[in-house]
């Protein structure tokens, strides 16, 4: 550090300049090389944000003055600082995603709270807590609901409940089984609320209608090509059996309404019996004395009775009603078509080939496929079993291979050895000969022979006490801070320091000076 501020002192004005120049080249070069020459490499922050969502997002962004890129309804930042910025939008409650739930409530004390006020408030607490939890659904990007409670109002009916979800998707429509899940999602929180009575509104397609039970997907199809399949995949291997079922169903709703008489059949339904007598006197003429009260009338004549009876038999004829309803759904007619693949062999050559199954392999499968499924041949179903080489399916487009490691970016490679190269060049060719220049400016300059050394014969020059022994130590920096009042005692501290070294040197001394070696051999 000494030596620095040394070697500082002794420069001139414009020589500090450019060093000071250098200096601050190099380190805006070293900033810039790990910024890199742009924001890097952009990753995804949000998307499919409202617009005041996303503006929001945007300010925050500006103001911490991190670089964001707007790409749709997208936005997106350098990747080493996407996850920072989540977070801190998250601390700030950004990106808003719906309005305010049970929160609301807080805010309401006793005190100035009247009734109505408080319905308001619950109301308006319900329906953001129910599109907060609508747009935990991936594919829904915005949500709001409309509960329509109604008043409470004495001596009056309370108004059944209603309510409205809009909905915007991400990507493509809403379905008649999302519709669905909302309505009873809605239903559910209000208490008194049909399902029936929310409506479902896409916000680009409008109304959604729900999947009522007569609108149910039939499945059955499918569920017994399954049923086959399995069934032929453990014969001939998984992947060598198509199963494809049609069924012919019943769309209309019939209702049959039979009555049948049978008047051979007389069925006895009542019975009604009468008996009846009669009497009455008999024979003689009738005169004038037999209308006296003391006549001939008193003897009277012979009397005679008589019985009868009555029996009615009411009968009804045989008679037998049936009604027969048929609900749509009812099976018509099933055709199953089961295609398996050939069998695989391999020559001496290593060829495949594909020979046909067996007709009577095919018709124990075919037996086996018509147990699974009921085929009714009476009811018209119809079975078919073929045998046929499956065809490779080609692959479409590349394919797609496991990335091994980060991806390669050679620009995180070349910046460190553009940083050393910088620091190398600034170093070599700016800072080294400027501190160079200005030590030899400031050394003093020395007799080019001085008087020989004592101890040794050899004539003491300046290259010596410029450090030049080749290696034996020393600079221009030293030089100039050598005693130069005593070059002597600089040179025997050096000796005695690098022993070695010294003898070398000497030994070259001796051989370049001449005579030396003819002196060295007489003594």
């Amino acid at each position: 550090m000494e030596s620095v501020v040394s070697v500082w002192g002794k420069l001139d004005a414009r020589r500090r300049l450019v060093v000071v120049g250098a200096t601050l080249a190099m380190f805006a070069a070293v900033l810039f090389l790990a910024r890199g020459p742009g924001p890097g490499t952009m990753a995804l922050l949000y998307a499919g944000l409202d617009p005041a969502a996303a503006g929001e997002v945007v300010a925050a962004l500006e103001a911490r003055g991190t670089p964001y890129e707007v790409r749709g309804d997208a936005i997106w930042v350098p990747e080493s600082a996407r996850d920072q910025e989540r977070m801190t939008l998250a601390s700030e409650g950004l990106p808003a995603t719906s309005g305010q739930g049970y929160e609301l409530l807080d805010s309401l004390s006793g005190f100035g709270t009247t009734s109505q006020m408080f319905d308001a408030a619950y109301w308006r607490a319900k329906e953001g807590e129910l599109a907060r939890t609508i747009l935990a659904v991936p594919s829904i990007r915005g949500a709001r609901v409309h509960i329509s409670a109604g008043a409470s109002r004495p001596f009056r009916r309370e108004d059944a409940p209603t309510a409205a979800v809009t909905v915007t998707t991400r990507s493509g429509a809403l379905g008649p089984d999302q519709a669905d899940a909302l309505r009873h999602l809605v239903a559910a929180a209000v208490p008194g609320l049909d399902p029936a009575d929310v409506a479902v509104i896409d916000a680009e397609r409008g109304l959604v209608a729900g999947r009522t039970d007569a609108q149910a997907p039939d499945t059955r199809a499918e569920e017994l090509a399954q049923r086959a399949q399995r069934l032929l995949e453990a014969r001939v291997g998984a992947g060598n059996a198509v199963v494809e079922v049609s069924i012919d169903a019943v769309t209309e709703s019939e209702r049959i309404t039979e009555r049948s008489l049978d008047p051979e059949g007389r069925v006895v339904i009542s019975t009604d019996a009468q008996e009846g007598k009669s009497s009455g006197e008999g024979g003689g003429s009738v005169t004038v004395a037999s209308n006296l009260p003391d006549g001939e009338a008193q003897g009277g004549g012979p009397t005679s009775s008589e019985e009868s009876s009555h029996t009615v038999t009411n009968y009804d004829v045989s008679e037998t009603s049936r009604e027969v309803v048929r609900a749509p759904g009812a099976v018509r007619r099933l055709t199953v078509a089961v295609l398996v693949n050939d069998v695989p062999a391999t020559d001496a050559e290593g060829v495949v080939t594909f020979s046909p199954r067996p007709a009577e392999e095919l018709a124990a499968l075919g037996e086996l496929v018509s147990s699974a499924v009921g085929v009714d041949a009476e009811r018209g179903d119809v079975l078919t079993v073929k045998s046929m080489p499956f065809e490779p399916l080609a692959t479409e487009g590349s394919e797609a291979a496991p990335a091994e490691g980060r991806p390669f970016d050679l620009m995180s490679l070349l910046r460190p050895v553009l940083l050393a190269l910088v620091a190398i060049v600034l170093g070599l060719f700016v800072v080294r000969p400027l501190l160079r220049s200005g030590a030899q400016a400031n050394m003093v300059p020395l007799p080019p022979a001085l008087p020989p050394f004592e101890g040794i014969g050899l004539p003491m020059t300046a290259p010596m006490l410029a450090g030049d022994f080749g290696g034996f130590g020393g600079g221009p920096g030293e030089v100039a801070d050598a005693e130069i009042v005593d070059p002597a005692a600089r040179l025997r501290r050096l000796i005695e320091e690098r022993q070695d070294e010294t003898a070398q040197i000497l030994q070259s001394w001796i051989d370049e000076v001449p005579g030396a070696g003819r002196a060295q051999e007489t003594a």
